[in-house]
């Protein structure tokens, strides 16, 4: 023990107390999906606060020299039995906590650090207490999986007026006044008077009377009693027919004599009644088909993601994509992508971490049923490097699949402008046809697109006079206060869609440079190349006539597969005259610079799409009214520029699209003028934090920026790296240490998008379906077909479908056929 007291007390100064801020990366390895569960246990770097799995942790040893690593492991517990099952809420596993000190694994147990000097004992087990204290940087990731609706506050709440009846209402004992229901009681808080819900279509529920006391007497708040707890209730206003919050809530329940802090929850919150009626009459149940026993699968490409709390959008749209072969050999084969992507990659299609996980009953009684859960992977890091500074992905509330792929494809546009480029897989041209119809003269333009958004055109429904009736029964149910009767889903036909996608468009205020005047013009939107994958959205969400969000309850025949060859467009036509052009017609993309004006659609030799701006000559008046709007000046000249002066509404489009870019009040500079950053003399970088940043994979240009741009400090580099991940123009990760413009030599990115082209023959291979009532509640699942078989993957439950639910999905992703 001495021998380990000198080595401790010779790397004493590389070990470190975690101070409020460090991340604490406790909970999964850097550099694969291990954990303090997995076999191994997780190392804890006592410098960086990184950890690494036990296949790596030698490599960072070996890379940073950092000797002491604080090892955690766990092992799983088996449950206790109780009375009608085994006890859940008992502590699941058992952990053991210890310094390891490498290269020889010498380990120091806390008993140990009793024997040794006081300098060596405090500092290191201050720095043991603290890591273990410490908040994991997964830590706010963890809520439920469903986030429900945002409640707003009620109006009537600060100023609510509460009787002084007398009225106190017990703890527990609660009927309603009328009926003696004992069950979804809700109490008003003007006059403390307890009544039973509404009733639901299936006859559950209750019987009105607290809609009807409301009616009676106007008073509009009442809080269900059940689901008051000290982090507050379920709340109902009346009068603005919605759930609500209440900034007063205990004060309005103290009138009453109840004690928020004291009490329970004993009843079912309007959430989770929602999920329980949707998953009995709605899409859940055909979706997540959970009215069979599926067979559970697992292997190399059938792993499941865990649901770090809303996450099911982002594991869905993740799961499709590592099935497209180039996204497969970027990720995996070529390992040359970010580092978290790659490691993401590696997860989902190796195979390695597709585990059934443990029964809860393991170590007593063999479970009866096949079980579809697996062990599977945590993609927090994953999900913290996408989501890094944006308003919505950053947060764990639930986000629209169709919103999350758009926003990773552009990722993935802004780090392979160099190289090779998965997101061409989607990438297609489209070609809008002007016709003025003074003139009869005709403007084509192309611009570059990812996902073809299909119309549902209600009107076209073959089951009108069923979906009439049901909305009569409807209207009469809320007029009389009857439960309301059981939804009816409109069925349109693939076909309707697709014809409402190709009829033309009227223009009603088209400024038409041959008359110059404003005048009425059609738009017609076709094909100008086929993508190898076609990403198909149905339009599903809109906004009723409130502008309240909704969701269209739809069943599309969506076909298996798909001939698009029809909607190629085909150009200017013979003897067609072209309206008057100042300049010939940009090609606009919300995820690649505009650097040039439309050339030619290239060849092998050259696949360029640009040919290069002499000069930008910016549209003052569109400047101008975009700086009135607030912006600043730079970026209204860049969103002009960006857009080739093509009007107000496109620049705005540019504005909102990167109002989060780091530089996006930076003065615009244009392409091939810019110097690059980072070339300004700093002081000397220390080699050790250096060799510390490359042992995780990095180049030693990335490590370098990083530790220039925080100051040398290896944590905060450490932090600033993996946040920046989207923001640096070569940010791809080797193994040889090489950086992507070492290996690139001297070769100018390709100044424009390229699109891959061919027959627009397709086959449906996935698609991933939503359930709830809007993008931002609900869940998402995936389907995809593997080796023929379709299967589900919803989280962590990878099975083999029986009923694949096609008509009600989302997201379909189709690929050519080749002939």
């Amino acid at each position: 023990m001495a021998e380990v007291s000198e080595v401790l007390m010779s790397v004493l100064s590389t070990i470190r107390v975690p101070r409020p801020g460090d991340r604490v990366h406790k909970d999964e390895c850097a550099l694969s999906f291990s954990s303090p569960e997995s076999e191994g246990g997780l190392y804890v770097c006592m410098n960086s606060f990184l950890g690494f799995g036990s296949q790596y942790v030698d490599r960072h040893h070996t890379r940073s020299g950092q000797r002491a690593y604080l090892h955690i492991s766990r092992t799983r517990k088996a449950p206790v039995r109780i009375e009608g099952g085994f006890n859940v809420e008992q502590e699941q596993y058992e952990e053991e906590v210890k310094v390891v000190l490498f290269p020889d694994r010498q380990e120091v147990t806390s008993d140990d650090l009793a024997t040794m000097p006081d300098v060596v004992r405090e500092r290191v087990s201050l720095a043991m207490a603290g890591l273990m204290s410490a908040d994991s940087v997964s830590h706010a990731l963890q809520v439920q999986q469903w986030d429900g609706e945002v409640r707003a506050v009620s109006r009537h709440a600060v100023e609510l007026k509460q009787l002084n009846n007398g009225t106190k209402i017990p703890p527990s004992g609660w009927r309603c006044e009328v009926c003696d229901l004992q069950e979804n009681l809700w109490m008003n808080l003007s006059d403390g008077r307890v009544f039973c819900g509404r009733r639901y279509f299936d006859g559950s529920g209750g019987n009105n009377h607290a809609l009807l006391h409301f009616q009676q007497t106007g008073h509009p708040l009442a809080v269900k009693l059940g689901t008051i707890t000290p982090d507050g209730a379920d709340v109902y206003s009346y009068d603005e027919d919605d759930m609500v919050l209440d900034p007063k809530l205990p004060e309005h329940l103290s009138h009453f004599g109840i004690d928020m802090m004291t009490m329970e929850k004993t009843e079912h919150t309007m959430t989770e009644l929602e999920i329980a009626v949707n998953q009995r009459v709605g899409e859940w149940e055909v979706i997540q088909e959970s009215g069979a026993t599926l067979r559970p699968l697992s292997g190399p490409g059938l792993t499941g993601m865990k649901n770090l709390g809303n996450s099911c959008y982002l594991n869905s749209v993740m799961q499709v994509l590592f099935t497209v072969p180039d996204f497969q050999s970027k990720s995996v084969t070529v390992y040359h992508f970010y580092l978290l992507v790659s490691k993401l990659g590696y997860g989902l299609l190796s195979g390695e971490y597709s585990k059934p996980a443990p029964d809860p009953g393991e170590g007593s009684e063999p479970s009866s049923e096949p079980r579809g859960d697996q062990v599977g992977i945590a993609a927090r890091m994953f999900k913290a490097l996408v989501g890094r500074g944006h308003p919505e992905f950053s947060t764990n509330r639930q986000q629209d699949a169709q919103e999350f792929l758009l926003h990773f494809i552009n990722m993935v546009e802004r780090n392979c402008r160099s190289g090779v480029n998965p997101s061409e897989a989607f990438r297609f041209l489209v070609e809008e046809r002007i016709v003025c119809q003074q003139s009869q003269k005709a403007k084509y333009t192309q611009r570059v697109d990812y996902i073809l958004q299909l119309p549902v055109p209600m009107d076209q429904a073959t089951n009108t006079e069923e979906l009439q009736e049901a909305e009569r029964r409807r209207e009469e149910a809320d007029s009389s206060g009857a439960p309301p009767p059981a939804p009816v889903r409109a069925c349109i036909p693939f076909t309707a869609c697709m014809a409402a996608l190709s009829e033309p468009e009227t223009l009603t205020d088209f400024w038409s440079s041959a008359a110059q005047a404003k005048t009425t013009a059609t738009k017609t939107t076709r094909f100008a190349s086929f993508p190898d994958h076609m990403v198909i959205q149905v339009k599903k969400f809109t906004f009723g006539q409130d502008w309240v969000p909704k969701k269209l309850d739809v069943s599309i025949d969506v076909p298996d597969t798909l001939d698009l060859t029809a909607l190629r467009g085909t150009g200017q036509q013979p003897g067609e005259e072209l309206l008057p052009e100042v300049a010939p017609p940009p090609l606009m993309t919300p995820d690649v610079e505009v650097k040039g004006i439309l050339g030619s659609h290239g060849n092998d030799e050259d696949d360029s799409l640009y040919s290069p701006l002499l000069s930008p000559v910016l549209d003052d008046s569109t400047v101008s009214q975009l700086c009135e709007m607030g912006f600043p000046l730079e970026a209204c000249r860049k969103a002009v520029y960006y857009t080739g002066n093509t009007g107000i509404d496109a620049a705005m489009n540019w504005v909102m699209g990167h109002m989060d870019d780091p530089d996006f009040s930076a003065p615009l500079v244009l392409p091939g003028t810019s110097s690059a950053p980072g070339t300004t003399p700093t002081e000397s970088i220390s080699e050790e934090h250096l060799a510390t940043i490359v042992s995780m994979g990095f180049s030693r240009d990335q490590a370098t920026r990083a530790l220039r741009a925080t100051s040398n400090v290896l944590e905060r580099a450490v932090d600033w790296i993996f946040s920046h991940l989207d923001d640096l123009e070569s940010m791809e990760v080797s193994e040889g240490g090489r950086s992507a413009a070492e290996s690139e030599g001297s070769r100018e990115p390709p100044p424009g998008p390229k699109v891959r082209d061919g027959p627009g023959k397709y086959e449906l291979f996935a698609f991933i379906s939503h359930m709830g009532t809007s993008t931002m509640c609900g869940h998402y699942v995936c389907h995809i077909k593997k080796d023929q078989q379709w299967v589900i993957f919803n989280d962590q439950k990878v099975c083999a479908s029986e009923k694949p639910p096609k008509d009600l999905g989302y997201l379909y992703f189709y690929r050519r056929v080749t002939e």
